[in-house]
């Protein structure tokens, strides 16, 4: 008997010690995968067009209708092939489950134009992580609106750009040290400096295998901005040094409620702010100075277009009305 014990105990500490190594390799490979790829067509004549918009999942309100019925519009007349969001998807606290309403009347309902029936590539804002974020990214949304498509960071290969999405709400310190009255749900964030520094590897990573002409990153905060919030100081120091070392040419981003272009004066990076999807900030503005180029304190959009060797970028108001436009170019370089 006793030595039937003593196998007994021997094998349930075996059992224990294998269930924590599986945990463990579980644990692990989620901070550990790399960018998952995507791929996404371009037009018959190598072109690329894509509308852009962040901060506006509130049921309709905000002026949140008037943005969307432009945003169909002005797709229609580009023929857009996707949707880019920029995060906080849905207002106040993310979703609270798969089955939440506000998906579908926050999303499905509102953004029902024939042109933007296209895929929507979608980021996670710090409003989304005050839900359950497992939700926004359980393929099971996919099914109630095959257009929906969110991951924490990924890649989009589209022959002649590659777009980098990048999850940053996990960087800014606050979110973890001075919540307030936020609950924040970090289910596959944490340990947090793993899942940054793996996070921050595999983007210099795919940034450097990149041959691509246009490099574009989203996120949802701000690098550079002179909105409401600003700067955000964790991404000046922890990933614009990754966007300069690999030549980006626009960081995309929403979390400062307004639209906004403002240049580098260290590189040739693009920063641009769509983060009037619904509700705006009136009168909330830093300090102009040399690299802004412009600055929208209401709701709109923008737009990408892309060539090979040519990029138009577009911000619109509520009314359709083009508020500020710009042109890039770059030299194609032959291998022969």
């Amino acid at each position: 008997m006793h030595v039937m014990a003593g196998f007994c105990d021997h094998a349930i500490a075996m059992s224990m010690s294998l269930l924590c190594m599986v945990f463990f390799c579980v644990c692990f490979l989620s901070i550990s995968a790399e960018l998952q790829r995507f791929e996404q067509p371009i037009k018959p004549n190598g072109s690329l067009s894509f509308l852009v918009v962040g901060d506006w999942g509130r049921r309709g309100y905000f002026n949140q209708s008037k943005v969307a019925d432009q945003m169909g519009r002005i797709g229609e007349k580009l023929g857009i092939d996707f949707v880019v969001s920029t995060g906080d998807n849905f207002y106040e606290d993310g979703l609270t489950s798969i089955n939440d309403p506000v998906f579908e009347k926050s999303f499905t309902k509102i953004y029902s134009a024939k042109s933007l029936q296209k895929q929507w590539y979608s980021v996670l804002g710090n409003h989304d992580y005050r839900g359950d974020v497992e939700a926004q990214l359980n393929p099971i949304l996919g099914k109630v609106d095959s257009r929906w498509f969110c991951q924490r960071s990924f890649v989009i290969n589209s022959e002649i750009v590659e777009i980098f999405f990048v999850d940053t709400t996990p960087f800014v310190d606050k979110y973890f040290l001075r919540p307030k009255h936020h609950t924040y749900d970090w289910r596959g964030v944490l340990p947090r400096k793993e899942y940054l520094t793996k996070l921050s590897k595999d983007l210099d990573s795919a940034l450097g295998d990149s041959t691509a002409n246009w490099k574009i990153v989203v996120g949802h905060h701000t690098v550079r901005s002179i909105g409401h919030h600003g700067d955000t100081m964790e991404l000046v120091m922890q990933l614009l040094p990754i966007l300069e070392e690999h030549s980006v040419d626009m960081y995309i981003n929403g979390h400062d409620h307004c639209l906004e272009h403002l240049t580098s004066t260290s590189s040739n990076i693009q920063f641009l702010t769509s983060g009037g999807g619904s509700k705006a900030w009136k009168g909330n503005i830093g300090k102009f100075q040399d690299p802004v180029k412009f600055y929208y304190d209401g709701q709109g959009f923008m737009s990408v277009e892309l060539k090979q060797a040519e990029a138009k970028i577009v911000f619109y108001d509520i009314f359709g009305k083009v508020l500020h436009n710009f042109d890039l170019s770059k030299e194609l370089y032959s291998n022969m």
